[in-house]
């Protein structure tokens, strides 16, 4: 029996939402299946995260970028975080479609090298096996609701690998290969000194580089800058023990180098749209009292 959370008809729809946060590096937040009516129709509207569709029959079209995109069956789209977007279904020949709502600190490299952009949203696969094996994964994830977390997220590594394979637009990685030695050298960084108060200059450093340089290198890999980047790990790390543990929210605030609790509320409130505190009291997931001395 479904969820309240989910959708489920047999014929039509199929709608699941997935509720664990714990995830830093991929998170899965809706999945789907649907066959549309005619003229099916979906916005305009701003995603929060990354929003992939996977055309099984049919053909309709994406309007993005101030421009209208044609997408029959055997292809995709991309739907990046910001982007207002609209997509429509043919009036004859409505499509079938497969969706996977995602998000994660590893995302914008695996989604770049897929070859898909802001500029490139229209996913072409190698060839017809190739789109069937990701169209595959895909709906497994959408018929296997009631799988564990960690598994669902693994299965969600797996899409995210079959996007990069599968894609006819792949970009070659060994024309990444020093830039992807450097990124692995930097996150690596990262993840062993965020509790510290690590500077830009100091990461730079650490690979090489000057930070002029490597800030490019970085944006150009990740999406973001590495300033931005470092802010969105740090609060990720804080809300999973936010969420998983009962510690002082002071106690958090100095293990991702804030010193000054006010300065961490402000930065945890910029990137989750609440202070620390009522963050804990809605996803507090373990069972106990949780201190109350936050902001």
């Amino acid at each position: 029996m479904a969820r309240p959370d989910d959708i489920f008809t047999e014929n039509k729809l199929k709608f699941h939402v997935f509720q664990d946060e714990r995830f830093v590096d991929l998170n899965l937040y809706q999945y789907g299946w649907e066959r549309t009516d005619p003229l099916h129709s979906y916005g305009p509207r701003k995603r929060d995260h990354y929003l992939f569709h996977y055309v099984i029959a049919g053909r309709g079209t994406l309007y993005a970028n101030e421009q209208a995109y044609p997408i029959e069956a055997g292809h995709g789209f991309l739907i990046l975080p910001g982007q207002t977007t609209t997509y429509v279904a043919d009036g004859t020949d409505p499509w079938e479609y497969t969706w996977i709502e995602f998000d994660g600190l590893r995302v914008s490299e695996s989604v770049s090298l897929a070859g898909l952009g802001a500029d490139q949203p229209v996913y072409t696969p190698q060839n017809h096996e190739a789109g069937q094996k990701l169209r595959d994964q895909m709906l497994y994830i959408v018929n296997h609701p009631q799988d564990s977390p960690v598994r669902q997220i693994g299965q969600g590594f797996l899409f995210l690998d079959l996007l990069v394979q599968c894609s006819a637009g792949q970009r070659r990685q060994s024309q990444r290969r020093l830039r992807d030695f450097y990124m692995k050298e930097a996150l690596s960084f990262i993840e062993q000194n965020y509790q510290r108060d690590i500077s830009i200059e100091e990461i730079a450093a650490f690979c090489g580089l000057n930070r002029s340089y490597f800030g490019k290198l970085f944006r150009d890999s990740m999406g973001e800058s590495p300033q931005a980047f470092l802010l969105h790990y740090r609060m990720a790390r804080a809300a999973q023990m936010l969420k998983e543990t009962a510690l002082p929210i002071g106690t958090i605030s100095a293990m991702v180098s804030y010193a000054n609790q006010l300065h961490f509320s402000r930065a945890f409130k910029s990137v989750y749209g609440v202070a620390p505190r009522t963050y804990r009291q809605s996803h507090f997931i373990r069972k106990g009292a949780v201190d109350h001395d936050g902001i």
